[in-house]
């Protein structure tokens, strides 16, 4: 089949899916968003059967461009979050192994697998995981070798690659597994040095399930993917999270099913990192804008797909929990 021209695929929007698009400024705000990355991915609200009833391509556009405003309210704060949980991480597994070696870190504490007994299917689900975080590490380094500045350097020294450097080129998935993979005193010493309540989380595994929640926010985020209606979640959230913050802040429904719930945990876990009540509430504010100008945006049946009714009073009780 021949591939469309721009003025076709206008055609088809306007003839085929009743939406009101055209003159020179729309064709060029369509080839800034792509028909395939922008219409496309943004026609529909979590699911290609739950298609957005558009009438005018002003309204798609006003969907696209809250996507990309709270990507870019989001942003920054996810890498902190990334950045800070390493570090916070970092210091406890250097003190507990009283080295910076991998090797010694890896014999010494990433033995969350002899808390299970030997031969049974957590025990070698538990070795498999830890086997896999040593080679996805050294792949990262075999990778990372001659385009690191750091790697290249302890390589060319012949030293082994000190933990804080692997720190910085493990991606926030790969630093989950390996916080899943370190014994329970460890990580329940992470854990209480970011602020996690040990009542909640008996099992020391609060920290992971939270890093795991936000690395695919992460990804969709770092590779500008559509973020809007959550669709980037590769699994179910863990409800321990949702515990957690409605004890604490009194914030209920929390399901992740919403882009508020994901502002929600980033200012709890900026609250438990101790960051200014400043900071926290500048981007609650943000993303508080970029939906109040979605609603002037779009009729109220786009708004209320996107936009979730408890929406407001979420960020309300974040304000009052600040």
């Amino acid at each position: 089949m021949k591939p469309k021209s721009i003025d076709s695929l206008m055609k088809n929007m306007r003839d085929r899916k009743g939406i009101q698009i055209k003159g020179s400024l729309q064709k060029k705000k369509l080839r800034y968003m792509g028909y395939y990355h922008g219409y496309k991915g943004y026609r529909y609200c979590n699911s290609p059967s739950s298609l957005f009833p558009y009438t005018d391509f002003n309204e798609l556009q006003a969907v696209y461009d809250f996507d990309m405003k709270i990507k870019a309210v989001l942003y920054p704060q996810i890498m902190f979050l990334e950045t800070a949980l390493k570090n916070y991480a970092l210091e406890i597994i250097v003190d507990e192994a009283n080295s910076d070696r991998f090797a010694d870190i890896y014999s010494t504490l990433l033995n969350d697998y002899k808390s299970y007994p030997v031969g049974s299917e957590k025990y070698k689900n538990a070795i498999s995981k830890r086997m896999n975080v040593r080679k996805k590490i050294y792949d990262d380094i075999s990778r990372d070798y001659g385009n690191s500045n750091i790697v290249t350097h302890y390589y060319d020294k012949d030293c082994p690659v000190p933990i804080w450097a692997i720190f910085e080129i493990i991606s926030l998935g790969e630093f989950g597994y390996f916080i899943s993979s370190l014994n329970a005193n460890t990580r329940a010493r992470i854990s209480s040095s970011i602020g996690v309540k040990s009542s909640f989380d008996m099992d020391s595994r609060l920290v992971e399930k939270i890093v795991f929640t936000l690395k695919d926010l992460r990804n969709a985020v770092a590779h500008n993917n559509t973020v809007f209606d959550t669709r980037f979640k590769t699994g179910k959230v863990s409800y321990r999270i949702s515990k957690y913050i409605a004890s604490e802040i009194g914030i209920s429904n929390i399901t992740f099913n919403s882009i508020v719930d994901y502002v929600v945990l980033i200012s709890f876990v900026m609250k438990l990192l101790q960051c200014t009540k400043t900071d926290i509430t500048n981007f609650i504010k943000q993303f508080d804008e970029a939906c109040e100008a979605l609603r002037k945006a779009v009729p109220t049946t786009i708004y209320a797909k996107i936009i979730y009714t408890d929406t407001k009073n979420k960020l309300n009780s974040l304000k009052i929990f600040l």
